[in-house]
């Protein structure tokens, strides 16, 4: 099982003729994703990497039923594109798109809020589930299939620790890159929610960083006896207080957000917090009860 994306997800991309797009979708279909369609406005009836093109995504659900959109276009027009998908009533949208305006994602929250449409993003590197469907950029050669569900907010530690634990031999259910914007769709707790209800997943990696509260917010429903063991890594730790580290939602204001407010809360909580990414996949390892193939 997985949780999000399966073999059978019907994907439509938002913006499958840009020079990214086009890469990535060829790159998403190599590894087997079922891409139906793309949508360039004022590029409706024309044909792209083996796919239908529409100038609206209601059109390409309507002619292919597309079940998940893939949005991929500039920053202006990332905002839009998400309440495209939204008004659409596409159960995930994914958006990788970087440096969307603050304000303009405060306005795609608030539709998707008032929708059914699950978001992804922005400023992630997407979803992969293991042997099966990718939506993103995570490289297609480091997953395998397995029982671990991953859930991150930096996409490089989200490869990293997928290759890690595949060359363990933990492999992976699902993977999500949930982002580090401010304002995002899915959060840490919705995902943890989602792997906690799918009986494939037997152990949880969050891989956290500085700055914001939502691994805090993870926390508390670890706290309440979350069903799976969960292996942390909390990145920045090193970082200033003050200072933006890479994402626009790692920066540390007060006491609040730093490293160790998070390691102690998800300590707390009954979670188990790597040093190193080694540590991380050692840790899955020992609550797997099973030996590194390494």
């Amino acid at each position: 099982m997985s949780i999000l994306i399966d073999r059978y997800t019907r994907v439509v991309v938002q913006g499958i003729t840009g020079r990214e797009g086009s890469f990535h979708t060829e790159q998403m279909q190599a590894y087997g994703t079922d891409v139906v369609a793309g949508v360039v406005p004022g590029r409706g009836g024309s044909t792209h990497l083996g796919v239908p093109v529409f100038d609206t995504v209601a059109d390409a659900v309507t002619a292919t039923a597309a079940d998940c959109a893939f949005i991929i276009v500039p920053p202006p027009f990332a905002a839009d594109a998400i309440m495209e998908a939204a008004a659409a009533r596409l159960p995930l949208a994914v958006c990788v798109t970087e440096g969307v305006p603050v304000h303009d994602m405060i306005r795609a929250r608030a539709v998707i809020d008032g929708s059914s449409t699950k978001l992804i993003g922005p400023n992630c590197p997407g979803l992969l589930t293991a042997g099966e469907c990718k939506v993103g950029f995570i490289p297609n050669h480091v997953a395998r299939p397995g029982s671990v569900g991953v859930v991150a907010r930096s996409g490089t530690l989200t490869y990293e620790v997928i290759q890690g634990l595949s060359q363990a031999g933990h492999g992976q259910t699902t993977a999500v890159g949930i982002g580090g914007d401010p304002v995002l769709g899915l959060t840490f707790r919705d995902v943890l929610e989602l792997f906690a209800e799918d009986k494939a997943t037997r152990a949880v990696v969050m891989v956290g960083e500085i700055g914001g509260s939502d691994e805090e917010s993870a926390a508390e429903l670890i706290g309440k006896g979350y069903p799976k063991p969960v292996v942390a890594f909390i990145s920045g730790r090193t970082a200033p207080p003050g200072k933006r580290m890479g994402h626009a939602g790692a920066i540390i204001s007060g006491n609040r957000g730093t490293a160790q407010s998070k390691i102690d809360a998800l300590t707390a909580a009954g979670a188990v917090v790597g040093d190193t990414i080694e540590d991380v996949v050692r840790l899955v390892g020992e609550r797997l009860g099973v030996h590194s193939q390494r």
